[in-house]
């Protein structure tokens, strides 16, 4: 049987913004400083790291 509890939320606990990063960084078991650090590399590297947070903040629902 598969266990459906881990679902991809917003932190709560630990956001500097929104908790996409530090949600992301939850579900996937990392250091959300690396995901925050991937998302500036993105945003520097063509500006897509900013659509994609705004689509995760409007997609992902806040932990409860």
């Amino acid at each position: 049987q598969v266990s459906t509890d881990k679902r991809l939320c917003r932190s709560r606990s630990n956001r500097s913004l929104a908790g996409v990063c530090a949600g992301i960084a939850e579900y996937y078991g990392w250091d959300p400083t690396l995901v925050r650090v991937a998302w500036i590399v993105l945003t520097l590297l063509g500006g897509s790291g900013i659509l994609l947070y705004l689509i995760m903040w409007l997609v992902m629902p806040e932990a409860s």
